[in-house]
């Protein structure tokens, strides 16, 4: 039975992924902050156990990894993102506080959790490593501007992934757009529902080998330009 570690699990994607993997045989380690606020479609799914994780604290991140040490983890899903509040972030009402924040969870948390989970990752047989990012951190695709804070921890983090591709070697990292989806983040306008994103997001994780490592790609499996 292989195993996936998804953080953000309770809702959205990160909930349909823990549905999906759960559904398909494998042991599914989810995470949230509120375990007890989380929904009974994921604390009575078969195959699943919630943990309690705030990926911004790191000391927590930490221990999380120590108590998995010894636990083989084929996938590690970096799901948990926050977008910050929208007035804070555009031009001439930059709130630097609040976009600190933000770089914390979407940018520093993923590095911190790879680093927690590597002892993990490398007993497993063929590990994976799967960030979620998104299309507007694109830079070469921006043509409207704004949403500074969410817009730059996206960027970010698709140089950590880069940067981790190159680090890790033999355990793949990709970086994931999941297109937009229907979901409290994304609205009730978005173009496409969980099931799609999170089915095509896996399909890409599946065929992901050494030549994808450190690659940016959409649900559909199309490259997306840094």
């Amino acid at each position: 039975m292989p195993t996936v570690v998804i953080t953000g699990a309770n809702r959205g994607i990160g909930l349909e992924f823990a549905r999906q993997y759960a559904a398909d045989g494998w042991r599914v380690i989810a995470t949230c902050r509120s375990p007890e606020k989380a929904p009974a479609e994921l604390t009575g799914a078969d195959g699943v156990e919630v943990r309690a994780l705030d990926v911004a604290d790191f000391a927590g991140v930490a221990a999380f990894g120590k108590a998995l040490a010894d636990t083989p983890v084929d996938l590690f899903i970096n799901n948990a993102g926050v977008y910050g509040t929208r007035d804070a972030q555009q031009f001439g009402a930059i709130d630097a506080d609040a976009w600190m924040e933000v770089l914390k969870v979407n940018t520093i948390a993923p590095v911190k959790m790879v680093e927690a989970l590597l002892p993990a990752l490398q007993k497993a047989d063929g590990a994976k490593v799967a960030i979620l990012s998104s299309k507007v951190g694109s830079v070469a695709d921006n043509g409207s501007g704004g949403n500074y804070a969410y817009r730059t921890s996206k960027s970010a983090v698709n140089m950590v992934g880069k940067n981790l591709a190159l680090e890790l070697g033999d355990i793949p990292v990709l970086l994931l757009h999941p297109g937009w989806v229907r979901t409290d983040m994304g609205g009730p306008n978005g173009l496409i529902d969980t099931q799609e994103s999170v089915a095509g997001m896996r399909k890409v994780i599946d065929g992901a080998g050494p030549d994808q490592s450190g690659h940016f790609y959409d649900y559909a499996g199309k490259e997306i330009p840094w």
